[in-house]
């Protein structure tokens, strides 16, 4: 039997991938743009300077109690003792819940209290529940940071507050938000809240606005968290949600709360009215047929597990092909999910992106009988 290499192209409109427009920049010292389906960069401003995160810090202290939920170690029901550490900050000027030494405060309450509220109380009475120390804690925060990749993070404490081994940079807290988004879609609406009342032990009940300034304007935001320190200046990871399409950026140097604002408003922005996010693929779902050998059937549906998509600049159209590449036919039988070829995108005749092709089912070698027919024909006639 002879191989061929087949080649089918798909072509769709497009553009050059995603650098940074020349002419565009945000007033901070360091940012960062993705577009969370594709995960492509839209734009970047020195994203490896090392920052102190402030209470970005934040996510990832909700991150470790989300994934204790999600093991089982841990109940949004479960109550926590206040501490006499965890109380003191809450009297010292900073962000608080307002939680009271002695009360027994429950994880849901703590995170909604440090989600919504910015509580660096809450911080501190979490992570001596779930850690027994902050210090302790803190390790665990570093831990996650180096499994997800955070290559320039050390985490010292709970909230952020300042401390110099407490260090990040806008690419690493971008990684922190991408995680927590995709793994934790439903805790994640917390950081959409634009309130949280808290019914504190005696006194009245404190009802406390988000410090995010992006949800109250009217462009699509649904999170994540600021941060300030006065070495730092102002911070922000944002995140918006358009048409099933979500931006993340991080931000960091902001000189005032109003330029902190208006810039990662104008940053996200840029990435909606710039790009546009093209789907290539969907996982699990028939992209196209291949042709098999001597298979009870001709042909079998090929298929990608993973959803792609491409984010292109709608600037500098071009075309994006998308090749679907085998040596065939392929001959039976074929199991269900074998490899079978190659899923090509192609841009300026560049290959962008390579992922597997995979048979969507089984297909059965026919009898001898037909195996000859088969064969006498492909030898007279060139079919399969």
């Amino acid at each position: 039997m002879k191989k061929f290499i087949f080649i089918i192209f798909i072509i769709l409109a497009s553009i050059s991938f995603t650098s940074a427009k020349a002419n565009f920049d945000i007033k901070a010292r360091t940012a960062i743009l993705q577009d969370f389906l594709s995960g492509e960069i839209l734009y970047e401003k020195d994203p490896d300077r090392s920052i102190y995160p402030a209470s970005m810090t934040k996510i990832m202290t909700a991150i470790i109690a989300f994934d204790l939920i999600k093991s089982g170690d841990l109940s949004l029901d479960d109550k926590f003792l206040i501490s006499e550490k965890a109380w003191r900050l809450s009297t010292a000027g900073y962000s608080s819940m307002f939680i009271m030494v002695g009360d027994e405060v429950s994880v849901i309450d703590l995170l909604r209290g440090i989600i919504v509220a910015s509580g660096n109380d809450a911080c501190i009475a979490l992570a001596e529940g779930i850690a027994g120390t902050e210090e302790e804690f803190a390790i665990l925060m570093t831990m996650k940071a180096k499994e997800l990749g955070m290559e320039n993070t050390n985490f010292a404490n709970s909230s952020g507050i300042n401390d110099p081994d407490n260090y990040s940079t806008v690419k690493d807290i971008l990684i922190m938000s991408n995680y927590l988004i995709k793994e934790y879609p439903d805790y994640y609406e917390w950081f959409s809240e634009k309130e949280f009342t808290w019914d504190r032990t005696g006194g009245d009940p404190i009802t406390q606005g988000n410090r995010n300034p992006l949800l109250y304007k009217n462009i699509g935001a649904d999170g994540i968290k600021t941060g300030y320190l006065a070495v730092e200046k102002y911070s922000l990871a944002s995140s918006l949600k358009r048409n099933n399409r979500r931006l993340i950026a991080v931000g960091s140097g902001f000189e005032t709360k109003r330029s902190r604002s208006r810039e990662s408003s104008k940053l996200l922005t840029y990435g909606l009215t710039n790009f546009d996010l093209i789907e290539i693929a969907k996982s699990k779902k028939p992209i196209d047929k291949i042709d098999v050998w001597q298979g009870k059937e001709s042909q079998v549906d090929v298929y990608v597990n993973q959803d792609i998509y491409k984010t292109i600049k709608k600037a500098q159209k071009r075309l994006l092909k998308i090749s679907i590449n085998y040596s065939g036919p392929v001959e039976a039988p074929i199991k269900k999910d074998q490899v079978v070829g190659k899923l090509k995108v192609v841009y300026d005749e560049n290959i962008i992106g390579e992922y597997d092709l995979y048979a969507a089912k089984e297909i059965k070698k026919v009898n001898i009988f037909s195996r000859l027919m088969k064969s006498l024909n492909y030898l007279i006639w060139g079919d399969v």
